[in-house]
Protein backbone atom coordinates (compact mmCIF):
# COMPACT_ATOMS: atom_id res chain seq x y z
CA UNK A 1 0.00 0.00 0.00
CA UNK A 2 1.11 3.52 -0.23
CA UNK A 3 1.72 5.65 2.70
CA UNK A 4 2.12 9.44 2.65
CA UNK A 5 4.69 10.84 4.41
CA UNK A 6 5.18 14.92 5.66
CA UNK A 7 8.00 16.21 7.37
CA UNK A 8 9.04 20.17 8.16
CA UNK A 9 10.83 22.03 6.08
CA UNK A 10 13.69 25.05 7.52
CA UNK A 11 14.98 26.43 4.16
CA UNK A 12 17.39 29.35 4.61
CA UNK A 13 16.18 33.24 2.74
CA UNK A 14 18.05 32.22 -0.25
CA UNK A 15 16.41 28.53 -0.50
CA UNK A 16 12.73 30.02 -0.02
CA UNK A 17 13.32 32.57 -2.91
CA UNK A 18 14.61 29.76 -4.90
CA UNK A 19 11.33 27.65 -4.16
CA UNK A 20 9.28 30.83 -4.89
CA UNK A 21 10.54 30.90 -8.56
CA UNK A 22 9.88 27.11 -8.66
CA UNK A 23 6.43 27.99 -7.44
CA UNK A 24 6.05 30.52 -9.87
CA UNK A 25 7.85 28.77 -13.04
CA UNK A 26 5.33 26.02 -12.51
CA UNK A 27 2.37 28.17 -12.22
CA UNK A 28 2.79 29.69 -15.33
CA UNK A 29 3.92 26.14 -17.51
CA UNK A 30 0.47 24.81 -15.86
CA UNK A 31 -1.89 28.31 -16.62
CA UNK A 32 -0.13 28.89 -20.13
CA UNK A 33 -0.85 24.91 -20.81
CA UNK A 34 -4.44 25.34 -19.72
CA UNK A 35 -5.28 28.19 -21.82
CA UNK A 36 -3.81 26.33 -24.63
CA UNK A 37 -6.20 23.78 -23.98
CA UNK A 38 -9.28 25.92 -23.33
CA UNK A 39 -8.03 27.75 -26.81
CA UNK A 40 -8.46 24.81 -28.50
CA UNK A 41 -11.63 23.81 -26.95
CA UNK A 42 -13.57 27.00 -27.96
CA UNK A 43 -11.98 26.91 -31.66
CA UNK A 44 -13.22 23.24 -32.27
CA UNK A 45 -9.51 21.60 -32.43
CA UNK A 46 -8.30 18.50 -31.16
CA UNK A 47 -7.07 18.14 -27.80
CA UNK A 48 -3.57 19.23 -27.85
CA UNK A 49 -1.16 15.95 -26.08
CA UNK A 50 1.03 16.71 -23.55
CA UNK A 51 4.37 15.97 -25.62
CA UNK A 52 3.04 19.06 -27.69
CA UNK A 53 2.54 21.10 -24.77
CA UNK A 54 5.95 19.98 -23.25
CA UNK A 55 7.59 21.00 -26.72
CA UNK A 56 5.60 24.01 -26.87
CA UNK A 57 5.61 25.62 -23.78
CA UNK A 58 9.08 24.29 -21.85
CA UNK A 59 11.14 23.21 -24.89
CA UNK A 60 10.50 26.29 -27.48
CA UNK A 61 9.34 28.84 -24.44
CA UNK A 62 12.82 29.03 -22.99
CA UNK A 63 14.03 30.37 -25.95
CA UNK A 64 12.12 33.58 -26.05
CA UNK A 65 12.72 36.47 -24.04
CA UNK A 66 9.42 36.24 -22.44
CA UNK A 67 10.10 32.91 -20.93
CA UNK A 68 13.73 32.79 -20.98
CA UNK A 69 13.56 32.82 -16.99
CA UNK A 70 12.05 29.46 -17.15
CA UNK A 71 15.69 27.68 -17.53
CA UNK A 72 16.14 28.63 -13.94
CA UNK A 73 14.65 25.83 -12.19
CA UNK A 74 14.47 22.19 -12.59
CA UNK A 75 12.51 21.08 -15.97
CA UNK A 76 11.37 18.24 -13.96
CA UNK A 77 9.24 20.29 -12.01
CA UNK A 78 7.75 22.46 -15.18
CA UNK A 79 7.22 18.59 -16.57
CA UNK A 80 5.23 17.64 -13.91
CA UNK A 81 2.77 20.59 -13.44
CA UNK A 82 1.93 19.36 -17.23
CA UNK A 83 1.21 15.89 -15.37
CA UNK A 84 -1.23 17.51 -13.01
CA UNK A 85 -3.36 19.45 -15.65
CA UNK A 86 -3.45 15.75 -17.24
CA UNK A 87 -5.04 14.27 -13.94
CA UNK A 88 -7.32 17.33 -13.28
CA UNK A 89 -8.81 16.49 -16.88
CA UNK A 90 -9.29 13.44 -16.24
CA UNK A 91 -10.29 13.33 -13.01
CA UNK A 92 -12.89 16.03 -14.20
CA UNK A 93 -13.93 13.51 -17.13
CA UNK A 94 -14.29 10.52 -15.15
CA UNK A 95 -16.76 12.48 -12.89
CA UNK A 96 -18.75 13.40 -16.00
CA UNK A 97 -18.52 9.43 -16.72
CA UNK A 98 -19.72 8.55 -13.12
CA UNK A 99 -16.36 7.09 -12.54
CA UNK A 100 -15.75 9.22 -9.81
CA UNK A 101 -17.45 12.18 -7.78
CA UNK A 102 -17.76 14.81 -9.96
CA UNK A 103 -15.71 17.73 -9.62
CA UNK A 104 -14.79 21.01 -11.07
CA UNK A 105 -13.09 21.59 -14.71
CA UNK A 106 -9.29 22.53 -14.06
CA UNK A 107 -9.18 26.39 -12.92
CA UNK A 108 -6.18 29.31 -13.60
CA UNK A 109 -3.80 28.98 -10.53
CA UNK A 110 -2.81 32.20 -8.76
CA UNK A 111 0.53 33.43 -7.10
CA UNK A 112 -1.98 34.22 -4.22
CA UNK A 113 -3.45 30.69 -3.36
CA UNK A 114 -3.06 29.15 -0.18
CA UNK A 115 -0.83 26.16 -1.55
CA UNK A 116 1.63 26.11 -3.43
CA UNK A 117 3.44 23.12 -4.33
CA UNK A 118 6.43 21.55 -6.90
CA UNK A 119 7.37 17.90 -7.51
CA UNK A 120 10.83 16.15 -7.93
CA UNK A 121 11.44 12.90 -9.34
CA UNK A 122 13.97 10.45 -9.42
CA UNK A 123 15.02 12.03 -12.69
CA UNK A 124 15.81 15.51 -11.00
CA UNK A 125 18.24 13.60 -9.24
CA UNK A 126 17.40 14.62 -5.09
CA UNK A 127 18.44 13.10 -2.41
CA UNK A 128 18.87 12.88 1.22
CA UNK A 129 22.52 13.50 2.57
CA UNK A 130 24.25 11.74 4.97
CA UNK A 131 23.60 14.49 7.17
CA UNK A 132 19.96 14.56 6.93
CA UNK A 133 19.09 17.38 4.54
CA UNK A 134 17.22 17.50 1.27
CA UNK A 135 19.28 18.19 -1.24
CA UNK A 136 17.30 19.85 -4.30
CA UNK A 137 17.89 20.90 -7.65
CA UNK A 138 18.93 24.65 -8.26
CA UNK A 139 17.25 24.78 -4.76
CA UNK A 140 20.34 23.66 -2.52
CA UNK A 141 20.21 21.06 0.83
CA UNK A 142 17.77 22.25 3.14
CA UNK A 143 16.96 21.59 6.64
CA UNK A 144 14.42 18.74 7.77
CA UNK A 145 12.84 17.86 10.77
CA UNK A 146 12.43 13.98 10.68
CA UNK A 147 10.23 12.94 13.16
CA UNK A 148 10.34 9.25 12.08
CA UNK A 149 12.02 6.70 9.57
CA UNK A 150 10.60 6.36 6.25
CA UNK A 151 9.62 2.73 5.64
CA UNK A 152 11.08 2.24 2.20
CA UNK A 153 13.07 4.62 -0.48
CA UNK A 154 10.70 7.42 -2.29
CA UNK A 155 10.91 7.58 -5.83
CA UNK A 156 9.14 11.55 -5.85
CA UNK A 157 8.48 14.36 -2.91
CA UNK A 158 6.66 17.45 -2.99
CA UNK A 159 7.73 20.58 -1.58
CA UNK A 160 4.04 22.66 -0.20
CA UNK A 161 4.04 26.07 1.28
CA UNK A 162 1.27 25.83 3.34
CA UNK A 163 -0.99 29.31 3.75
CA UNK A 164 0.90 30.00 7.04
CA UNK A 165 4.54 30.49 5.10
CA UNK A 166 4.99 26.91 6.83
CA UNK A 167 7.41 24.33 4.12
CA UNK A 168 6.92 20.52 4.03
CA UNK A 169 8.20 18.18 1.98
CA UNK A 170 6.00 15.21 1.26
CA UNK A 171 6.78 12.04 0.11
CA UNK A 172 4.86 8.78 -0.63
CA UNK A 173 5.97 4.97 0.04
CA UNK A 174 5.11 2.29 -1.16
CA UNK A 175 5.19 -0.76 2.08
CA UNK A 176 3.57 -4.12 2.72
CA UNK A 177 0.69 -4.33 5.11
CA UNK A 178 3.30 -5.39 7.47
CA UNK A 179 3.50 -4.66 11.77
CA UNK A 180 -0.34 -7.11 12.05
CA UNK A 181 -1.48 -5.91 15.55
CA UNK A 182 -2.38 -9.25 17.57
CA UNK A 183 -6.07 -10.09 16.94
CA UNK A 184 -8.64 -8.81 19.44
CA UNK A 185 -11.70 -10.06 20.38
CA UNK A 186 -13.49 -6.37 20.52
CA UNK A 187 -16.41 -5.25 17.59
CA UNK A 188 -17.18 -1.63 17.96
CA UNK A 189 -19.50 0.07 15.55
CA UNK A 190 -19.12 4.02 15.51
CA UNK A 191 -22.21 6.52 15.69
CA UNK A 192 -20.14 10.17 15.03
CA UNK A 193 -22.08 13.26 16.20
CA UNK A 194 -21.89 16.78 17.05
CA UNK A 195 -22.48 17.01 21.07
CA UNK A 196 -20.15 13.84 21.12
CA UNK A 197 -17.83 13.46 18.58
CA UNK A 198 -18.03 9.33 18.62
CA UNK A 199 -19.98 6.96 20.80
CA UNK A 200 -19.38 3.37 20.60
CA UNK A 201 -21.55 0.46 21.09
CA UNK A 202 -19.76 -0.65 23.86
CA UNK A 203 -21.57 2.56 25.90
CA UNK A 204 -18.44 4.69 25.67
CA UNK A 205 -18.55 8.50 24.80
CA UNK A 206 -15.90 10.50 23.61
CA UNK A 207 -16.84 14.02 23.59
CA UNK A 208 -15.94 16.48 20.89
CA UNK A 209 -12.90 18.44 21.29
CA UNK A 210 -14.62 21.73 19.20
CA UNK A 211 -11.64 23.30 18.61
CA UNK A 212 -12.61 26.02 16.23
CA UNK A 213 -15.18 26.53 18.68
CA UNK A 214 -12.66 27.39 21.20
CA UNK A 215 -10.26 29.11 18.78
CA UNK A 216 -13.29 31.40 17.86
CA UNK A 217 -12.40 34.25 20.32
CA UNK A 218 -8.39 34.43 18.65
CA UNK A 219 -9.33 33.99 15.18
CA UNK A 220 -11.78 36.89 15.57
CA UNK A 221 -9.21 39.22 16.82
CA UNK A 222 -6.58 38.17 14.32
CA UNK A 223 -9.18 38.75 11.80
CA UNK A 224 -10.30 42.00 12.55
CA UNK A 225 -6.27 43.05 13.00
CA UNK A 226 -6.14 41.93 9.58
CA UNK A 227 -9.18 44.15 8.16
CA UNK A 228 -8.04 47.42 9.90
CA UNK A 229 -4.83 46.70 7.65
CA UNK A 230 -4.10 49.09 4.35
CA UNK A 231 -4.43 46.80 1.00
CA UNK A 232 -1.19 45.67 -0.52
CA UNK A 233 0.76 47.09 3.01
CA UNK A 234 3.42 44.93 4.52
CA UNK A 235 1.59 44.92 7.96
CA UNK A 236 -1.53 43.24 5.93
CA UNK A 237 0.58 40.79 4.98
CA UNK A 238 1.78 40.22 8.24
CA UNK A 239 -2.01 39.84 9.24
CA UNK A 240 -2.87 37.58 6.93
CA UNK A 241 0.26 35.05 7.93
CA UNK A 242 -0.84 35.41 11.54
CA UNK A 243 -4.96 34.78 10.41
CA UNK A 244 -3.49 32.23 8.77
CA UNK A 245 -1.41 30.68 11.55
CA UNK A 246 -4.38 30.70 13.69
CA UNK A 247 -6.17 28.30 11.63
CA UNK A 248 -3.08 26.57 10.74
CA UNK A 249 -2.90 25.45 14.55
CA UNK A 250 -6.85 24.71 14.81
CA UNK A 251 -6.15 22.01 11.98
CA UNK A 252 -3.26 20.64 13.41
CA UNK A 253 -4.82 20.08 16.63
CA UNK A 254 -7.81 18.17 15.05
CA UNK A 255 -5.60 16.15 12.89
CA UNK A 256 -3.59 15.02 15.83
CA UNK A 257 -6.75 13.97 17.94
CA UNK A 258 -8.27 12.18 14.82
CA UNK A 259 -4.87 10.45 14.77
CA UNK A 260 -4.76 9.22 18.05
CA UNK A 261 -8.56 8.54 18.68
CA UNK A 262 -8.48 6.15 14.77
CA UNK A 263 -4.92 4.56 16.45
CA UNK A 264 -6.58 4.30 19.81
CA UNK A 265 -10.06 1.91 17.97
CA UNK A 266 -8.03 0.32 15.56
CA UNK A 267 -5.69 -0.95 18.06
CA UNK A 268 -8.17 -2.00 20.58
CA UNK A 269 -11.11 -4.12 18.31
CA UNK A 270 -10.30 -6.50 15.89
CA UNK A 271 -13.31 -4.66 13.68
CA UNK A 272 -14.69 -1.06 13.09
CA UNK A 273 -18.25 0.07 11.74
CA UNK A 274 -18.88 3.27 10.50
CA UNK A 275 -21.97 5.25 9.19
CA UNK A 276 -21.71 6.95 5.72
CA UNK A 277 -22.09 10.28 6.81
CA UNK A 278 -23.64 12.68 3.96
CA UNK A 279 -21.50 15.58 4.58
CA UNK A 280 -22.09 17.40 2.00
CA UNK A 281 -25.62 17.70 2.89
CA UNK A 282 -25.13 18.82 6.42
CA UNK A 283 -22.95 21.16 5.23
CA UNK A 284 -25.94 23.30 3.90
CA UNK A 285 -27.42 23.67 7.34
CA UNK A 286 -27.76 25.96 10.14
CA UNK A 287 -24.72 23.34 11.66
CA UNK A 288 -22.30 23.72 9.03
CA UNK A 289 -19.87 25.07 11.20
CA UNK A 290 -20.05 22.53 13.48
CA UNK A 291 -20.10 19.97 10.97
CA UNK A 292 -16.41 21.51 9.98
CA UNK A 293 -15.44 21.69 12.98
CA UNK A 294 -15.89 17.91 13.53
CA UNK A 295 -14.30 16.68 10.33
CA UNK A 296 -15.90 12.92 10.22
CA UNK A 297 -14.66 12.45 6.62
CA UNK A 298 -11.24 13.01 7.76
CA UNK A 299 -11.21 10.63 10.98
CA UNK A 300 -12.84 7.66 8.67
CA UNK A 301 -10.92 8.37 5.74
CA UNK A 302 -7.78 7.98 8.96
CA UNK A 303 -9.75 4.46 10.20
CA UNK A 304 -10.31 3.11 6.77
CA UNK A 305 -6.58 2.96 6.00
CA UNK A 306 -5.03 2.15 9.18
CA UNK A 307 -7.45 -0.67 9.35
CA UNK A 308 -5.96 -2.15 6.02
CA UNK A 309 -2.52 -1.50 7.09
CA UNK A 310 -2.85 -3.06 10.55
CA UNK A 311 -5.04 -5.90 9.64
CA UNK A 312 -8.19 -5.35 10.87
CA UNK A 313 -12.22 -4.77 9.69
CA UNK A 314 -13.73 -1.42 8.00
CA UNK A 315 -17.25 -1.77 7.47
CA UNK A 316 -18.93 1.90 6.28
CA UNK A 317 -23.02 1.05 6.05
CA UNK A 318 -25.03 2.77 4.47
CA UNK A 319 -26.60 6.65 4.72
CA UNK A 320 -30.43 5.49 4.87
CA UNK A 321 -29.82 2.58 7.61
CA UNK A 322 -32.47 3.95 10.21
CA UNK A 323 -29.98 3.25 13.13
CA UNK A 324 -31.51 6.07 15.21
CA UNK A 325 -35.33 4.75 14.30
CA UNK A 326 -35.04 0.65 15.01
CA UNK A 327 -35.09 -0.47 18.71
CA UNK A 328 -31.44 -1.97 19.42
CA UNK A 329 -33.40 -4.59 22.06
CA UNK A 330 -36.14 -5.77 19.91
CA UNK A 331 -35.47 -4.70 16.29
CA UNK A 332 -38.77 -2.47 16.61
CA UNK A 333 -38.57 0.39 13.95
CA UNK A 334 -39.77 2.91 16.16
CA UNK A 335 -39.90 6.37 13.14
CA UNK A 336 -37.90 9.25 13.24
CA UNK A 337 -37.33 11.58 16.11
CA UNK A 338 -36.43 14.92 15.82
CA UNK A 339 -32.73 16.01 17.13
CA UNK A 340 -33.58 17.13 20.48
CA UNK A 341 -34.95 13.44 21.43
CA UNK A 342 -31.93 11.75 22.97
CA UNK A 343 -33.71 9.26 24.93
CA UNK A 344 -36.65 7.69 24.32
CA UNK A 345 -38.61 4.63 25.24
CA UNK A 346 -39.24 1.54 22.85
CA UNK A 347 -43.10 1.07 22.23
CA UNK A 348 -42.74 -2.39 21.57
CA UNK A 349 -40.28 -3.59 24.70
CA UNK A 350 -40.43 -0.54 26.71
CA UNK A 351 -36.85 -0.40 27.10
CA UNK A 352 -35.59 3.04 27.76
CA UNK A 353 -32.76 3.86 24.85
CA UNK A 354 -30.11 6.58 24.63
CA UNK A 355 -30.30 7.38 21.04
CA UNK A 356 -26.66 7.52 20.05
CA UNK A 357 -25.82 4.55 21.51
CA UNK A 358 -28.68 2.99 20.33
CA UNK A 359 -27.10 4.44 16.75
CA UNK A 360 -23.71 2.93 17.31
CA UNK A 361 -25.03 -1.11 18.53
CA UNK A 362 -27.34 -0.35 15.06
CA UNK A 363 -24.31 0.21 13.07
CA UNK A 364 -22.11 -2.87 13.97
CA UNK A 365 -25.56 -4.78 13.79
CA UNK A 366 -26.13 -3.92 10.11
CA UNK A 367 -22.31 -4.24 9.12
CA UNK A 368 -22.91 -7.55 10.57
CA UNK A 369 -20.20 -7.00 13.70
CA UNK A 370 -20.94 -9.69 16.28
CA UNK A 371 -21.83 -7.06 18.97
CA UNK A 372 -23.76 -6.65 22.01
CA UNK A 373 -26.85 -4.99 22.63
CA UNK A 374 -26.72 -4.25 26.59
CA UNK A 375 -25.21 -1.20 26.33
CA UNK A 376 -27.89 0.63 24.55
CA UNK A 377 -30.28 0.17 27.44
CA UNK A 378 -30.24 3.05 29.88
CA UNK A 379 -32.35 1.69 32.56
CA UNK A 380 -35.36 -0.98 32.53
CA UNK A 381 -38.20 -0.29 30.80
CA UNK A 382 -41.51 -0.54 33.47
CA UNK A 383 -42.81 -4.31 33.20
CA UNK A 384 -46.72 -4.42 33.68
CA UNK A 385 -47.75 -5.94 36.64
CA UNK A 386 -49.49 -9.27 36.74
CA UNK A 387 -53.43 -9.67 36.46
CA UNK A 388 -53.36 -11.48 40.22
CA UNK A 389 -51.82 -8.37 41.63
CA UNK A 390 -53.49 -5.68 39.96
CA UNK A 391 -56.18 -6.24 42.65
CA UNK A 392 -57.81 -8.18 45.72
CA UNK A 393 -59.66 -11.11 46.18
CA UNK A 394 -63.26 -10.91 47.11
CA UNK A 395 -62.95 -13.03 50.03
CA UNK A 396 -59.03 -11.26 51.14
CA UNK A 397 -59.13 -10.47 54.24
CA UNK A 398 -58.50 -6.14 54.98
CA UNK A 399 -54.47 -7.30 55.69
CA UNK A 400 -54.16 -8.83 51.91
CA UNK A 401 -56.16 -6.48 50.41
CA UNK A 402 -54.12 -3.38 51.89
CA UNK A 403 -50.99 -4.98 50.91
CA UNK A 404 -52.26 -5.90 47.42
CA UNK A 405 -53.35 -1.98 47.49
CA UNK A 406 -49.53 -1.07 48.46
CA UNK A 407 -47.80 -3.06 45.75
CA UNK A 408 -49.49 -1.66 42.95
CA UNK A 409 -49.13 2.11 43.98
Amino acid sequence: MQLRYSFRLYPSAGQRMALARAFGCARVVYNDALRVRETARAEGLPFPKAGDLSKLLITEAKKTPERAWLGEVSAVVLQQSLRDLDSAYRNFFDGLKGKRPRMGAPRFKSRKDNRQAVRFTANARWKITTGGDLALPKIGNVRVKWSRDLPSTPSTVTVIKDAAGRYFCSFVVETEAGGVLPEVMPEVGIDLGLSHFAVLSDGTKIESPRFLRRAEKKLKRAQQALSRKAKGSNNRNKARLGVARAHARVADARREFHHQLSMKLIRENQAVAVEDLAVKGLARTRLAKSVHDAGWSAFVGMLEYKAARYGRTFVKIGRFEPTSQVCSQCGVKDGPKPLHVRVWTCGACGAVLDRDINAAVNVAKAAGLAVSACGARVRPGLVPAPREETGTHPKASRASGSQAGISVL
